[in-house]
């Protein structure tokens, strides 16, 4: 069709695009949002919300001592919890200057600007550029579908920790952090780090980052796995700073996983070649005419 890029893949599915519109991903939030919204709902998510939950409830139980423990290893290797960054790049607002792009000093800043949000703009930028330069639809579309998932991810666990109200550990004043529901806005805006632990955003936004990659590029097949283990490290480096907790996160990755599932099914089309749906296949059969076995071969394609 007119306006449509195709990409063929080895495994006999073509990926299918639009030539989108400018901004065009905003169009699509609200329909998205409404998908995302229904999922738990559905027959077959229950056995995935019985996983989260039970996971979420055992490491629960877990929370304090595995962080005690992850922290102290930390220290025993000296991975330093502390975040430090060096500001690069200033801009005076009014009497202040504000900082557009700071660089970590030390491995776990470092590990935890991952969930910062800032690597998944500057690769959806990136594929943006070369979509723009190459005239490459699905470079533009994989774009799109990564700000919209910021976008999505943003809202949504924005949403859930101001209903939950967790405690980070950095702010905890009882074992695993205690739970205020509903905070009051300006309370959870003057005091963010007492109410803003549950679920993580940062591993939330990379998950997305990872499944709307990898399932525009499947032939890339090293994504998940260098994508998943950024995550674990990530998420690692979050307890190390105490700005998370275990339990934080399945959720978080059910939130990253489901959003980029339901944006990427919504931005394109997967066509399967005829051939490899039905594959060939020979049988044999025989027929009995004229006193006389006769022996019949069928071959379809």
């Amino acid at each position: 069709m007119p306006g449509e890029q195709a990409y063929k893949l080895n495994d006999g599915r073509t990926l299918v695009y639009s030539k989108p519109k400018p901004f065009g991903f905003l169009a699509h939030v609200p329909k998205d949002a409404a998908g995302i919204a229904k999922a738990p709902f559905c027959r077959k998510a229950i056995e995935p919300l019985l996983f989260i939950a039970g996971s979420t409830a055992l490491l629960m139980f877990a929370d304090q001592s595995a962080s005690n423990m992850l922290q102290e290893f930390s220290s025993d290797i000296h991975l330093h919890a502390e975040e430090d960054y060096k500001n690069i790049v200033d801009v005076p607002m009014g009497k202040k200057q504000v900082s557009l792009f700071k660089a970590p000093c030390n491995l776990n800043t470092g590990i935890y600007q991952f969930g910062q949000g800032f690597p998944s703009l500057l690769i959806g930028a990136g594929l943006f550029a070369y979509g723009k330069i190459h005239h490459d639809y699905r470079s533009l579309n994989t774009a799109g579908q990564l700000a919209e998932t910021f976008i999505l991810m943003g809202a949504g666990t924005q949403l859930l920790k101001r209903i939950t109200g967790r405690q980070s550990p950095s702010d905890a004043t009882k074992a695993g952090g205690a739970w205020h529901f509903f905070p009051s806005f300006k309370s959870f805006q003057q005091h963010t780090p007492r109410y803003d632990a549950f679920p993580s955003g940062h591993l939330a936004t990379v998950i997305s980052t990872i499944t709307v990659l990898a399932d525009n590029y499947p032939e890339k097949q090293w994504i998940r796995p260098v994508g998943y283990s950024i995550s674990g490290l990530l998420g690692m480096a979050m307890i190390n700073n105490k700005v998370h907790w275990a339990s934080d996160y399945p959720l978080a990755i059910a939130l990253g996983y489901v959003c980029a599932k339901q944006v990427v099914k919504n931005n394109r089309r997967i066509l399967r070649d005829n051939y490899r749906k039905h594959p060939n296949s020979l049988s044999y059969s025989f027929a009995y005419a004229n006193k006389t076995f006769l022996p019949s071969v069928k071959y379809s394609f």
